[in-house]
This record gives C-alpha cells, structure tokens and sequence, in this order.
C-alpha cells in the first residue's frame, strides 16, 4: 500500500516569467524582471539598484535579458505539454503573466490575444487530465509601477492589481481548481528588488557600500529603507491577497486559494541558548508570512518586532477586516535548503535571509553552495501541521546544476534523482507522521530561466533545453534520465524509487 493518497498531486513548476519568451508577441508588456541582465553564470542578479536600473534601461538594446526570451513556452506550449503527460503529471504548476493580460498594468479591459493564449494552455493540460496550478503573481510587476510609484511599497498597485486578479478569477475558474496569490511572498523581505519591484537606493543620500552583499550587513541608512520599504510593501502584498481570496470563496465556491512562502528550516549553531533563542525568533519569522496569509492576523510579536526596529508601516484602511475575511484554504511552500544561525553579533546575517554563509557539517553541500537536507523538510511540514492544522502543497523542490549532454547527446544526472529520491521519503515519513499533504510539484520540470542568476546555466529539470545563457541554441527539448525516473515514481504513486 502506498505511502502517498490515491489522488495525490505530482506534477512540476514553473514560472511565466522564467519559460515564456514571447515578449513583445500578442501585445505582451515588460514587468520589472525584464530588466534583470545576465552578469555571468554565477553571478546574483536580483539586487537591482539604482545605477543598475539606470544601466538596463540605458543599454537595453545591447544588454542580454534572459527573462524575455525564457525556453520558448509561448510556441512550445504544446510540446512540452505532451512531454509533462508522458511523465504522467497530474499537476503542473504554472503562473499568469500579468503584462501579458494587461500590458501596462493600467488598462482597464485585458488584451483578447494573451486571455485566449492562457485558455488554450489550459485546454491542453485538459486534455490530458493534468490540473493547473496558476500562481497569480510569480514575482511579475509591470514596469510601471516601479517607475511611477517605487513598486510594492505604493498602496497605489493595489486597485490595479485587484482587477488583474478578479479577471483571473471569473475568466478562467472553470478551468483552473488550484490558485496560489503570491509566490514565496516572503522573499519580498529578503530581496527587494525581485519580491517587491523596489530599487533600495532610490531614495535617500546614502551610498552603496563598495563590498556590499545582499545577505550581509548593511550601513544603518540602508537598512532602515530596507526593512521599511520591503515591509510596507509585504503588507500591500497581504492585502491584495485576501482581497483576491475573499472575492473567490464568494464567486468562485469550487477554487481553492493557497499561499505560497519559501520555507526555510533553521538550527542553532550550537545547544546554547542563546542561539536556540536565535533560532526560534526567526524561524518565527519565516513562520509569520503562514500567521497573517492563514491565520488572518498579525502576530503580536511581529508588532512589537516592528516597534523595536522602527519599521513604520502605513496601515491599509480597514486592513484588519479585509485579512480576517481573506484566509487561505492551503499552505504551499518552496522548499531547497536548511541553514544554521548565530548569536554571535559580529557574525549573525540578517533576519529573514535566505542565503546564509555558516556550514553545517552535517550536511552535503551542492554545486551552488545550497545544503541538501531531506529530514528538515519533514520537520518543517510537522511543524506546519500543528500550526495551522491546514493541507499543505510542497510547490517546489529540487537541485540546481552546471549540465551538458555528452557524446551521445545523454545527460545522467542521477545526483538529481538521489536529491529528489531522499526528499520524497521525506514527504512519505510526513504523511505518515498525520501531514496532510495533497501534492508535489519539482521546481523546474523543464529547464527554464534560473531566478537567482537569470541563466540557463543552472539546470533544474526532468527535460533538457538546447539554449545557452546568450539565447544560443535549437530549443530542442530532450530527456534527462531523471525524466523516466520521475515518470516510475509517479506511475508508482510514490513507491518505486529506485
């Protein structure tokens, strides 16, 4: 007997952003990760600032966007499609591009080319009985909004993200059971720019440091426009969520409504206490984004947070109401790595990073420097349980990697499945630790874009893309060996994993 429920839901993600391309076709307008350029292939992209932007905009017609080209999705739609059934998903992940709906953001009706594209995508998962899972914003701003406002922090985003979100709804709730508002909307806390579309020194006198590090320390100036800015604009970023939720269990009785976080589990460093105490006040606040989004509430302890760092938000009017009438049916999260915190002052990272540098001997260490950890997600998904006592959908998972076929045209990549096969046991010991989980979908079933450094170098998927980080390449879509691996796992609900 299987471990996993009979109509547990395997599939795979991935973004609009990331997969597809098509960016001037059809009407489509430019969101604000359009601008992010490629500055090699290991290098962080998603701090943007000002000179940066100033840069992208100034050389836009020499610069490489990566984003705007993706894999091709918007004309492989129906290929790739067919490659996800053949892996026999029952789930496919997916989000919906806002500026391919509303170029600019400001218009007031959706352009009929890009609502008709996403229904044919639609009808092709259809056709062979795979679910969509459609995030509403995966990270996507359009321009405008970062240039006219300063992105998620202007209350000025929410009427117009509000009727983006409403067309979703009554267009497409037909067609799509499964929603999730925001993705990892708690990454607005740790990288602005990607999160919440705001260029930090934007305003204000003060410099960039010249050895600056997004997850390290900050100058005082820095930090205060940080924590306000990006904070000021996660609460937007609620807002328009419940909103969305509450105007769906009223229309739309048969969606379900999740949110989605990126969870990251932390131990202390060592058994002292004060570094368990470390631990606790942010796993706390990884835990909080879940307490607001499910719970319809802010915790006390993130108010008094924001009284001792003097984050001063600007409530939305009625903000308490609109969050208790707009709770979510699920919990969705990304999950990739663990890390261990300090309370050491001359070595603690920020709060709410999620990238941090001590290493944990315990654990192997990816190409990346992410450290792979199987038994924290189980730990993680039990403490979700007691917390929320709500289903929860694992939306991401999975390993990044360097890859090129070889002689044969091949690519083995069996430390993928190794890392696949070690979380899904994870997932399975969870289950029958009383989690209710509904259903798991890999980040980046098929190769696409990478987040963190806007490449195609960092592979992700089940299925190879012949494009390299310059928009070389045939586009031609091939299967890794983890492709029939996954296709047994799921044929097996769970059970062949060897």
């Amino acid at each position: 007997m299987s471990k996993f429920p009979e109509n547990f839901l395997w599939g795979g993600a991935t973004s609009a952003a990331q997969i597809e391309g098509g960016r001037c076709l059809d009407g489509k307008g430019l969101c604000h990760l359009d601008y992010v350029y490629f500055r090699g292939p290991k290098t962080p992209c998603n701090f943007m600032l000002k000179k940066d932007y100033e840069k992208a905009k100034a050389e836009e017609a020499i610069l490489n966007f990566p984003n705007r080209r993706g894999i091709d999705f918007f004309h492989h739609y129906k290929e790739d499609i067919a490659l996800l059934a053949e892996m026999g998903f029952r789930s496919f992940r997916m989000s919906v591009s806002w500026t391919r709906l509303f170029p600019t953001g400001l218009e007031e009706t959706p352009d009929p080319e890009g609502v008709q594209f996403y229904h044919n995508v639609f009808k092709e998962l259809h056709k062979y009985g795979i679910e969509p899972l459609v995030t509403m914003i995966h990270y996507e701003l359009p321009i405008i909004f970062v240039e006219k406002y300063d992105g998620w922090v202007s209350p000025e985003v929410i009427p117009h993200c509000y009727r983006y979100l409403k067309f979703l709804i009554d267009e497409y709730k037909d067609e799509v059971k499964y929603w999730l508002t925001f993705n990892e909307i708690n990454m607005v806390t740790a990288v602005p720019w990607l999160g919440g579309g705001i260029i930090l020194d934007r305003h204000g006198e003060f410099e960039m440091p010249k050895d600056f590090r997004p997850f390290g320390p900050l100058p005082p100036e820095m930090a205060d426009r940080w924590e306000n800015a990006s904070h000021q604009a996660l609460h937007h970023q609620f807002i328009a969520s419940a909103m969305i939720v509450k105007y769906a269990h009223e229309t739309a009785p048969q969606c379900l409504i999740g949110n989605m976080f990126n969870l990251h589990h932390l131990y202390p460093e060592t058994p002292s206490p004060e570094d368990a105490l470390r631990a606790h006040q942010e796993t706390e606040f990884n835990m909080f984004f879940c307490d607001v989004m499910a719970g319809g509430s802010y915790p006390k302890w993130i108010l008094s947070y924001y009284r001792k760092n003097n984050i001063n938000i600007k409530w939305y009017d009625g903000y308490e109401e609109i969050l208790t009438n707009g709770k979510v049916d699920f919990i969705s999260l990304s999950y990739y790595l663990s890390s261990i915190v300090t309370a050491d002052p001359k070595r603690q990272e920020r709060i709410g990073s999620f990238i941090r540098t001590l290493h944990n001997p315990y654990l192997e260490t990816s190409d990346f420097g992410w450290q792979i950890d199987p038994t924290a997600l189980r730990i993680s998904l039990n403490e979700l349980r007691d917390r929320f006592h709500l289903p929860i959908y694992i939306v991401e998972n999975g390993i990044g990697a360097f890859e090129e076929p070889d002689s044969e045209g091949k690519i083995h990549d069996d430390y993928r499945i190794a890392y696949l096969r070690s979380h899904i046991n994870c997932i399975a010991d969870a289950i029958q630790d009383g989690v209710d989980v509904i259903g798991y979908t890999p980040w980046g079933c098929i190769d696409l874009v990478s987040c963190s450094l806007v490449s195609m170098s960092k592979r992700y998927g089940f299925v190879y893309v012949d494009a390299d980080d310059f928009g070389n390449g045939t586009y031609d879509r091939s299967r890794k060996d983890s492709f029939y691996w996954y296709k047994k796992v799921i044929a097996s609900n769970g059970e062949d994993l060897d």
